[in-house]
């Protein structure tokens, strides 16, 4: 067996219920630290969903500063504008607590305050270095995974994605709090979790890095969200399968912030960086033509992970029930249904082959041709 190497967050911790005893369940690790910075977007607060952690923090007599301004795939101008109010307030400690936006934007407040180190410097693999700011991530979907990984990816200019992956970004503590779920929308829930399988899927997959560790979370977490999805989408207020998503999408971070996805996110980064498109549902739309495309080279490991969730063991029936969870929840399969036309898609293949960072993982070599390819596959 190759040498490899394992990392993830220090602390976990899951229970219903637990935002609303943030303090008592951080005070072991933060007990001297009282002036806090909680990262959001509105509507993440305009739902309440901060209301449990903010009044558990208040009233253990932690002072919290809130910033409510995050944006989907978030620019560096909020990143920029969420550390100079971070810093102006004095914080002590960050807490990341929404989206996989909001969990970004907090790690590279968390790095921008504890370290001179200017944002443009962090860009890419190891790059960033620490310290920074004690840090704790509560995912209010069960998507990113990014309350245990190393990565940031922040919007530069108007269209490129940048990603800052280092180990200095992963949390103190992560916790997953199935009641800040219930009831959200099913297309979120249903691009999320899709998002999730999509990291399972290529970590288990990658050229770089795959070890038995990431291949045993990858296929836990893959379980535990095919098992949940349709439920948790049918029943929003399921408590259960709500609990099985945010546990699958932990998971599978764990598994790829070891063993780096591939050429699905690097074709989804376009479609969010020009287009908009959510990230959960870009990589659900992007995942069918590259895994077809990749078959010639991952067939076994396709099949091993159709074989794992009761499928025929083959990447076309992997495929297959990716392809029916995506219609039985009801998100889109095709670009054209979100407003992308046949002029676009040579604008896309060339952004996407900028993205070197994850191309350098897929189980196959992209090439432009292929990449286009891919694209007019779901056109």
């Amino acid at each position: 067996m190759p040498d490899f190497a394992f990392r993830t967050v220090p602390h976990i911790h899951v229970g219903a219920g637990s935002a609303q005893r943030l303090a008592d369940i951080t005070g072991d690790h933060f007990k001297d630290k009282r002036t806090c910075f909680l990262v959001t977007d509105p509507g993440v607060r305009q739902a309440g969903l901060i209301e449990g952690a903010l009044s558990s923090l208040q009233t253990a007599g932690i002072t919290v500063v809130v910033y409510d301004q995050v944006q989907a795939d978030p620019p560096e101008a909020i990143v920029r504008a969420a550390a100079e109010q971070a810093r102006a307030a004095g914080v002590e400690i960050v807490v990341g607590l929404g989206g996989g936006s909001s969990l970004d934007t907090a790690k590279l407040v968390a790095m921008l305050l504890g370290s001179a180190q200017p944002l443009e410097a962090m860009y890419g693999v190891n790059q960033a270095t620490g310290p920074r700011l004690p840090l704790i991530l509560i995912p209010t979907t069960a998507g990113t995974g990014s309350e245990v990984t190393p990565i940031s990816v922040v919007t530069v200019g108007e269209t490129t994605k940048m990603g800052v992956n280092a180990p200095a970004l992963y949390a103190d503590l992560a916790v997953l709090d199935a009641d800040l779920t219930l009831g959200l929308p099913r297309a979120v829930t249903a691009a999320t979790g899709i998002d999730a399988m999509v990291h399972a899927i290529e970590a288990y997959t990658s050229r770089v890095e795959k070890n038995p560790v990431s291949d045993a979370l990858a296929l836990a977490g893959l379980k535990k969200l095919h098992g949940a999805i349709e439920a948790a989408c049918l029943d929003g207020s399921n408590r259960q399968a709500r609990e099985d998503m945010l546990l699958g999408a932990l998971l599978a971070g764990q598994a790829f912030a070891n063993a780096p996805v591939g050429a699905v996110h690097a074709l989804a980064y376009p479609l969010g960086g020009i287009f908009h498109i959510p990230h959960g549902l870009s990589n659900s739309l992007m995942l069918p033509p590259v895994l077809r495309y990749n078959a010639q080279t991952a067939e076994p490991l396709y099949a091993e992970l159709a074989a794992h969730l009761g499928l025929h063991p083959s990447t076309e029936a992997l495929v297959d029930d990716m392809e029916r969870i995506a219609d039985a929840v009801g998100i889109e399969t095709r670009l054209s249904q979100c407003g992308i036309s046949h002029n676009d898609l040579p604008q896309l293949a060339e952004d996407a082959m900028k993205v070197t960072r994850l191309l350098v993982n897929n189980p196959r070599p992209m090439t432009l041709e292929a990449a286009q390819a891919c694209y007019e596959a779901v056109l």
